[in-house]
């Protein structure tokens, strides 16, 4: 069986985001690794979390959305990939708010706008950092035990980090 994409930008702009498509949650291990590369020790926030699998001492969930809230100290986030321009934008614009913030998205989009207009420019000219991870990783979901088929996407995982310089 092949992947059937549910959160296509096409499909979201015609009946938005499905929120048991974008509930998908980094596992510890993705996540202790993303640190290391960001060189993080300790989170302060998960901008884009459920209680259940934050490491953070605070974090924003689908009740009371990152999107809105005050980002500070040394952020993790993995955004809904069905609209990811509004999180890359927010990172952007609290950056010089935090000490780091280290975000986790599809390496496979890397032509489009938010990409090309967010991210490239801090890329080329160093104040951002951009690592492309090995390989397809798998998500949690919630209330599934074990892993199932579709929780590893069809794509590579790229992270990107701020600094506060």
């Amino acid at each position: 069986m092949s992947f059937v994409s549910r959160n296509h930008p096409q499909q979201v702009a015609a009946r938005g985001p499905l929120d048991d498509v974008d509930d998908r949650r980094t596992p510890f291990d993705l996540m202790d690794e993303c640190m290391i590369l960001a060189r993080i020790e300790v989170l302060d926030l998960d901008a884009a979390a459920s209680h259940e699998n934050t490491l953070a001492s605070c974090c924003y969930t689908m009740n009371n959305s990152g999107l809105d809230g005050i980002w500070f100290g040394n952020v993790w986030c993995n955004p809904p990939y069905s609209d990811i321009r509004p999180w890359v934008k927010k990172a952007t614009d609290e950056a010089n708010r935090c000490d780091t913030i280290a975000m986790l998205l599809p390496a496979n989009r890397t032509e489009q706008a938010w990409w090309q207009d967010l991210i490239e420019p801090g890329r080329r000219d160093g104040t951002l950092q951009v690592f492309f991870l090995r390989g397809r990783r798998r998500f949690d979901r919630p209330g599934w035990a074990a892993p199932a088929k579709g929780d590893r996407p069809p794509f590579g995982l790229v992270l990107v980090v701020w600094r506060n310089r």
